[in-house]
Protein backbone atom coordinates (compact mmCIF):
# COMPACT_ATOMS: atom_id res chain seq x y z
CA UNK A 1 0.00 0.00 0.00
CA UNK A 2 1.40 3.56 -0.59
CA UNK A 3 0.23 6.61 0.27
CA UNK A 4 0.70 9.85 -1.07
CA UNK A 5 0.12 13.31 0.94
CA UNK A 6 0.33 16.61 -0.14
CA UNK A 7 0.21 20.66 1.11
CA UNK A 8 -0.97 22.86 -1.22
CA UNK A 9 -0.93 27.05 -0.37
CA UNK A 10 -3.05 29.22 -2.93
CA UNK A 11 -3.16 33.13 -2.96
CA UNK A 12 -6.49 34.06 -3.10
CA UNK A 13 -5.72 38.12 -4.32
CA UNK A 14 -9.23 38.07 -5.40
CA UNK A 15 -11.47 37.11 -2.51
CA UNK A 16 -12.15 40.42 -0.03
CA UNK A 17 -14.21 37.93 2.42
CA UNK A 18 -14.23 34.52 4.16
CA UNK A 19 -17.11 34.30 2.59
CA UNK A 20 -15.39 34.82 -0.85
CA UNK A 21 -12.55 32.11 -0.05
CA UNK A 22 -15.09 29.75 1.24
CA UNK A 23 -16.72 30.05 -2.51
CA UNK A 24 -13.65 29.46 -4.49
CA UNK A 25 -12.43 26.50 -2.40
CA UNK A 26 -15.81 24.63 -2.19
CA UNK A 27 -15.67 24.81 -6.21
CA UNK A 28 -11.77 23.39 -6.55
CA UNK A 29 -12.15 21.05 -3.67
CA UNK A 30 -15.18 19.56 -5.11
CA UNK A 31 -13.86 19.31 -8.55
CA UNK A 32 -10.12 17.62 -7.16
CA UNK A 33 -12.81 15.33 -5.22
CA UNK A 34 -15.08 14.53 -8.23
CA UNK A 35 -12.38 14.09 -10.77
CA UNK A 36 -10.07 11.94 -8.50
CA UNK A 37 -11.78 10.57 -5.77
CA UNK A 38 -9.17 11.79 -3.29
CA UNK A 39 -9.46 13.45 0.43
CA UNK A 40 -8.83 17.33 0.08
CA UNK A 41 -9.26 19.78 3.00
CA UNK A 42 -8.39 23.32 4.74
CA UNK A 43 -5.33 22.61 6.65
CA UNK A 44 -4.33 25.76 7.90
CA UNK A 45 -4.64 29.95 7.12
CA UNK A 46 -8.74 29.23 7.90
CA UNK A 47 -8.95 32.59 9.56
CA UNK A 48 -7.02 34.15 6.30
CA UNK A 49 -9.04 35.62 3.47
CA UNK A 50 -6.62 36.01 0.25
CA UNK A 51 -4.38 32.45 1.65
CA UNK A 52 -5.13 29.13 1.84
CA UNK A 53 -3.49 26.02 2.67
CA UNK A 54 -5.02 22.75 1.74
CA UNK A 55 -4.21 18.76 2.21
CA UNK A 56 -4.46 15.80 -0.21
CA UNK A 57 -4.24 12.73 0.33
CA UNK A 58 -4.74 9.24 -1.67
CA UNK A 59 -3.70 5.21 -1.21
CA UNK A 60 -3.06 3.40 -4.34
CA UNK A 61 -1.54 -0.05 -4.62
CA UNK A 62 1.64 0.63 -6.16
CA UNK A 63 4.37 3.44 -5.68
CA UNK A 64 4.77 4.33 -9.48
CA UNK A 65 0.65 4.52 -9.86
CA UNK A 66 0.55 6.72 -6.49
CA UNK A 67 3.34 9.03 -7.81
CA UNK A 68 2.06 9.25 -10.96
CA UNK A 69 -1.90 10.10 -9.33
CA UNK A 70 -0.55 12.70 -6.65
CA UNK A 71 0.76 14.44 -9.59
CA UNK A 72 -1.83 14.81 -11.71
CA UNK A 73 -3.62 16.01 -8.99
CA UNK A 74 -1.31 18.64 -8.02
CA UNK A 75 -1.33 19.46 -11.93
CA UNK A 76 -4.88 20.08 -12.52
CA UNK A 77 -4.63 22.25 -9.03
CA UNK A 78 -1.82 24.43 -10.05
CA UNK A 79 -4.09 24.74 -13.74
CA UNK A 80 -7.19 25.57 -11.42
CA UNK A 81 -5.97 27.83 -8.53
CA UNK A 82 -3.01 30.47 -8.20
CA UNK A 83 -0.62 28.30 -6.48
CA UNK A 84 2.18 29.92 -4.54
CA UNK A 85 4.08 26.65 -3.35
CA UNK A 86 3.13 22.81 -3.15
CA UNK A 87 5.12 19.57 -1.98
CA UNK A 88 4.39 16.13 -1.83
CA UNK A 89 5.28 13.17 0.22
CA UNK A 90 5.24 9.23 -0.62
CA UNK A 91 4.75 6.75 1.92
CA UNK A 92 4.83 2.98 0.67
CA UNK A 93 3.73 0.75 4.16
CA UNK A 94 4.21 -3.09 4.09
CA UNK A 95 4.69 -5.78 1.08
CA UNK A 96 1.58 -6.51 0.15
CA UNK A 97 0.85 -9.43 1.70
CA UNK A 98 -1.44 -9.80 4.80
CA UNK A 99 -0.32 -10.71 8.19
CA UNK A 100 -1.94 -11.61 11.13
CA UNK A 101 -5.07 -13.68 11.75
CA UNK A 102 -5.90 -16.45 9.03
CA UNK A 103 -9.28 -15.12 7.40
CA UNK A 104 -10.21 -18.01 5.63
CA UNK A 105 -12.11 -19.43 8.26
CA UNK A 106 -13.53 -16.29 9.31
CA UNK A 107 -17.83 -16.83 10.19
CA UNK A 108 -19.58 -13.96 10.34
Amino acid sequence: MTVAIARVTLVLAAAHSLKDKRMVLRRLKDRVRDRFNVSIAEVDAQDVWQRAVLGITLVGGDRQHTEAAIDEVLRFVRDNAPVANDQHEIQTFGSGELHGPDFTHWEG
